[in-house]
């Protein structure tokens, strides 16, 4: 069976042979399902400040 992943910025299903895993020196493991998850992350944004994101829309109380 294929393992699934949550993406780790924006909380979407990554498909299997899509996305990257980025893991820290302290061996924490990040899954990203495209680069602009990625690249978010990178400029230290807080997903629940962003509106497109699974955490954005649970703090704006859209869903």
């Amino acid at each position: 069976m294929v393992d699934t992943y949550v993406c780790s910025f924006c909380g979407e299903q990554v498909e299997p042979g899509t996305g990257k895993m980025f893991v820290k020196k302290d061996g924490s493991i990040f899954f990203f399902c495209s680069s602009k998850c990625q690249n978010n992350y990178r400029l230290k944004r807080v997903p629940r400040r962003v509106t497109w994101t699974k955490a954005g829309k649970i703090a704006l109380g859209k869903e």
